[in-house]
């Protein structure tokens, strides 16, 4: 069991740092850097040639009034400014701010909007109108005949929303499960593949108070590419997320519920409800702490299956980018008969890519 969840925290660290790196890439590539042959920094090299070019020096303006002047004061006056005056600075270097320069786009200020703090409150909340691309690692144990069977599940979950109109959002949450499972099906036994994708469709309105809401379809997908990793079947139901933020506390629910649609070879008829009840805090530096449960109840089997996740994330930057590490506990209150015991492991890695 040790030499599997460490084979999959390996892998799990090896996707989450060649992601990383790809999206700190990504994120260089956009923005524009400082080179040799900077404009500004011409400027700020840029030499007084004797005192003649120098933006508001007062040779210019001095000499004039000196030709009208009688000769010995004309003299004067010639010798008074033939000297450069030391005490004049470079008006057009120190005028120039950097940190909002045209010039300069590769240093902008912060907006307010994509603060650390936010973009994690963001995170929290399903409905939220940001790109995001969680990449999931579950681990769990004690399953099988035998009670020593192990599984490792990645989850990719796209987050995409679409604008409707002004007053409605479409959100796209996938779940696209790939599997690494031994001895379950039988001692010795292992499987590797695709399982069954679920998408959900909420549609949610810009404006809800004093809840923010979402209702659509979830559909499950038959995507598995072994028997035993999929119910090989096609799903169909409603799907509800409600949720109440309030300075840095989330509370909701996401519940749904599917019906066999077709499929199955007389396998098991899918009839199942999910509920998942979440709490997150989160702090002004971007720490979030997270309790929740993903429970379901098998009609068909009449069985419950509620893993309860305690977890802590921190949301940093690469660069531009921002990237949610997430860590913690995936405990079982309940599980059918072969079913996952005791605690495993969670672990998140979820790049953000908020609007611009």
């Amino acid at each position: 069991m040790a030499t599997i969840a460490s084979a999959g925290i390996r892998f799990f660290i090896l996707l989450t740092m060649s992601l990383t790196l790809w999206t700190v890439s990504a994120s260089g590539q956009q923005a524009e850097t400082v080179n040799a042959d900077d404009p500004l920094e011409k400027k700020q090299d840029k030499k007084d040639d004797g005192g003649t070019k120098e933006i508001g020096a007062p040779q210019g303006s001095l000499s004039e009034p000196a030709k009208e002047t009688s000769t010995e004061a004309s003299k004067s006056m010639s010798a008074a400014v033939s000297k450069k005056p030391q005490f004049i600075p470079n008006y057009k270097v120190n005028l120039i701010p950097r940190t909002v320069s045209a010039e300069h786009p590769s240093e902008p200020q912060q907006a307010p909007g994509d603060d650390a703090q936010e973009l994690a409150k963001k995170l929290a909340n399903p409905l939220a109108t940001m790109i995001s691309f969680p990449i999931q690692y579950n681990f769990d144990h004690g399953m099988g005949p035998r009670g020593d069977g192990t599984r490792s599940t990645f989850n990719i979950q796209p987050v995409v929303p679409f604008a409707l109109n002004e007053k409605w959002n479409l959100i796209s949450r996938t779940i696209v499960p790939v599997i690494h499972q031994h001895d379950i099906t039988g001692p010795g036994e292992g499987q590797t593949g695709l399982g069954d994708v679920v998408q959900s469709l909420f549609f949610s309105p810009n404006k809800a108070e004093p809840f923010i809401w979402g209702v659509g379809p979830a559909i499950l997908v038959p995507t598995a590419t072994n028997k035993v990793l999929g119910a090989r079947q096609l799903g169909f139901g409603p799907t509800v997320v409600v949720l109440k933020q309030q300075k840095g506390l989330t509370i909701g629910t996401l519940w749904n519920h599917i019906w066999r649609v077709a499929g199955g070879d007389g396998r098991p008829n899918v009839n199942s409800d999910f509920i998942q009840p979440f709490i997150a805090y989160g702090t002004k530096s971007a720490w979030t702490f997270s309790l929740n449960t993903e429970s379901s109840y098998d009609w068909t089997g009449k069985a419950w299956s509620v893993p309860i996740h305690l977890t802590v994330a921190k949301l940093l930057r690469f660069g531009k980018q921002p990237v949610q590490f997430t860590g913690g506990l995936r405990c079982w209150a309940a599980s059918p008969a072969g079913g996952p015991q005791d605690c495993g492991l969670r672990l998140v890695v979820t790049p953000l890519f908020p609007k611009k």
